[in-house]
């Protein structure tokens, strides 16, 4: 047994021997390079070694990355090395959110898209993120411009209350006959010319509304050439599409297409161009087109129909548009411009017995105004647009802060408001309209009595919405602010068109509100801790500015400011109560400051009026119980938490106090409290 035992006790020696044996031998070949043999593999160390069947052979890693990989768990557990790690890590967060990976990784936001064409659209519009900011233009998302589609993008489309043209899917949609309300009908007629590049490596392209002239402007960068010669070709060289659409705001009938190639590079550039009379353009059985010629003037003529959904009549449409060559062709170093004008005329809904008497008158009248326009310069029809547009949007609103998440931005009033003027005809401009009809007009527009009653609208988001995806959701939305205002003493305006609707919004947007003798400002008190500035309020023939605006310590104030149209007329304003004496309103730049004063009960903020001794009077109409300063009256609205609640945290607090400093006095103080130093003599140190 002993020497069996002896034995087995060698042969372990032995065999833990050999296999340090052959560990250290693997960890010398793996220090060496070589490849240690793997297990289950007979090897030969002399000549006559075996050779190892064919197949991948893996390397471990290196013995010194074995130490560090190993190595590593234990750095983890130090304090100070999980420390750093989370220092890193928040900063590499930070870095992320403040805009490093933006600017850094190609998908980000920073990195223009589509190659070198998106170089080229990036310079194109540099001057687009300023007018967006200063609310005077917005971005606009197409189909096919290389950028994911916004979810709440708005639609890209020009309109003057007759028709509206649907930029992204080149529909026009029309009203029945002049006197209808507006647009309301879609037509199968393609309304855009459109520009197919025959060639081109990659493209980009961009889209936004001008607000103050009423147009869509698209821009596409189009690289040209073919394979390895197209990568190189820079940015500068790519051919520039730009196109400026519009609805003539004066001439209800009339709407324009600018197009502007530029072809910078040295090869001839060639689009291919969807027209109503080219092989490509589907018009369906509705329309039919001819070619007309006038002396030497030639263009299309479209005819077509709409069906009334429910009934049996029909509404003619007819379209008379200049004439464009299929195929446009610009040399190089050359540049292409040319405007398309086309007419629209349609007609009441009628039964289909009188079509072809319908559609001659209708032919006529398009005939007409086509040959006068076309005799009219082009920069002159824009001009003409772009004043009159620009004359509407003297009138406005101005976000400046908003502290709340129920008032809606300057991006959405400025879109909203950019809707519903485009739904809206503007019986105004008509040349036609009689003298008495236009003097009615414009005396309800100077002083529209008895509009805007009722609260604001600033937080009614179903009248400011902050997304709009489609061409019937804005004229629902017209049709909605229409209603509004009529059921609010604003139905004069709304029969003013464009011009009064605009005053009407600007009105119920504050709560200001027209009465036999004077303009009054009755915003709620409790939402004025948003800032924001109403413009071009018509009193008689001058135009008012009022803003709410916050002082450093976040009080609201009253700034009042007048632009005099025509002689000097004297206008005197008062604070809530008019206690103080009515001031007097003049053109200084610096305007007057009012302080928000609440009464109780709640009367206007402010009073406007021409008549002096009307204000002075009107102190002792009012009745008033008391006048508190803003902040006195949001103090008494919001005084916090009752007293017993604070009470009841005081007494907690000190209750817990106690309780801890009676725990701390019983361990060190109290009876068999141990002794707070111990002596070197103590048997239990």
């Amino acid at each position: 047994v002993g020497a069996g035992a002896g034995g087995s006790g060698g042969g372990q020696a032995r065999g833990a021997a050999g296999g340090r044996a052959a560990e250290e031998d693997t960890q010398a070949r793996a220090q060496s390079g070589d490849e240690a043999p793997p297990a289950g593999r007979l090897v030969d160390p002399g000549p006559g070694r075996l050779q190892a069947p064919p197949g991948p052979r893996f390397s471990p890693p290196p013995m010194w990355l074995q130490q560090r990989l190993k190595g590593f768990p234990g750095l983890l557990s130090s304090s100070w090395a999980r420390r750093l790690l989370a220092l890193l890590g928040f900063l590499l967060v930070a870095y992320w959110y403040l805009g490093g990976a933006r600017l850094r990784l190609p998908w980000g936001a920073g990195e223009p898209r589509g190659g070198e064409a998106g170089l080229c659209l990036q310079a194109e519009t540099r001057a687009w993120p300023g007018l967006e900011e200063r609310g005077e233009a917005l971005r606009l998302r197409l189909p096919g411009d290389g950028a994911q589609e916004a979810p709440g993008g708005h639609p890209a489309l020009v309109g003057n209350g007759f028709l509206l043209l649907d930029v992204a899917s080149n529909r026009l949609w029309v009203s029945a006959g002049a006197s209808a309300a507006g647009p309301a009908h879609a037509t199968d007629y393609p309304a855009l010319v459109q520009l197919k590049a025959v060639s081109g490596q990659a493209e980009a392209r961009a889209a936004a509304v001008a607000l103050r002239d009423g147009a869509v402007r698209r821009v596409r960068c189009i690289q040209s050439g073919q394979g390895a010669a197209a990568a190189q070709t820079p940015a500068r060289d790519c051919v520039t599409v730009r196109e400026e659409l519009l609805a003539h705001r004066s001439r209800p009938h009339l709407y324009l297409q600018r197009i502007h190639i530029a072809n910078p590079t040295e090869r001839v550039t060639a689009f291919e161009a969807s027209t109503p009379s080219s092989p490509s353009s589907a018009l369906g059985a509705k329309f039919a087109t001819s070619l007309e010629k006038v002396g030497d003037r030639q263009f299309l003529l479209s005819s077509g129909r709409v069906l009334l959904v429910g009934s049996s009549k029909v509404v003619l449409v007819v379209v008379a548009a200049k004439k464009l060559v299929t195929r446009v062709q610009v040399a190089a170093k050359s540049h292409f411009h040319e405007t398309v004008l086309s007419v629209v005329y349609t007609s009441e809904p009628i039964e289909t017995s009188s079509l072809e008497e319908t559609f001659s008158k209708l032919r006529e009248l398009a005939k007409k105004e086509m040959l006068e326009v076309m005799q009219m310069g082009v920069e002159d029809l824009f001009q003409e647009h772009q004043q009159t547009w620009s004359d509407l949007f003297i009138s406005g609103v101005e976000m400046r802060k908003i502290t709340d998440s129920h008032t809606p931005s300057s991006k959405t009033v400025n879109m909203t408001l950019y809707y519903v003027l485009s739904c809206m005809p503007a019986p105004l401009l008509d040349p036609l309209i009689s003298g008495e009809d236009r003097e009615k007009m414009e005396a309800n527009l100077n002083y529209a009595d008895h509009c805007f009653s009722g609260h604001a609208t600033m937080h009614a988001e179903n009248l400011w919405p902050e997304k709009l995806s489609s061409v019937p959701q804005i004229l629902q939305l017209s049709d909605l602010w229409k209603l509004t205002l009529q059921k609010r003493g604003c139905k004069s305006l709304v029969t003013a068109g464009v011009h009064g609707l605009m005053q009407g919004m600007v009105l119920s947007f504050g709560g200001l509100q027209f009465t036999e003798n004077h303009l009054q400002f009755q915003a709620d008190p409790d939402v004025l801790h948003n800032s924001y500035s109403l413009r071009g309020i018509h009193y008689n023939k001058d135009l008012i500015n009022l803003a709410v605006l916050l002082d450093a310590e976040g009080k609201p104030f009253l700034h009042v400011s007048v632009k005099f149209q025509d002689k000097p007329v004297r206008l005197y304003a008062c604070e809530a109560g008019c206690l103080n004496e009515p001031v007097e309103l003049t053109s200084e730049l610096r305007g007057h400051i009012f302080p928000v004063m609440v009464t109780q009960p709640i009367t206007p903020l402010l009073y406007i009026s021409t008549d002096l001794t009307h204000l002075q009077d009107l102190r002792h109409t009012l009745h008033l119980k008391a006048i508190l300063a803003h902040e006195e009256h949001m103090a008494k609205q919001y005084p916090g938490l009752p007293f017993l609640f604070w009470f009841s945290v005081a007494s907690l607090i000190t209750l817990f106090h106690l309780f801890l400093f009676k725990l701390i006095y019983n361990e060190y103080c109290g009876p068999g409290a141990k002794p707070l130093f111990r002596s070197k003599e103590d048997p239990s140190v």
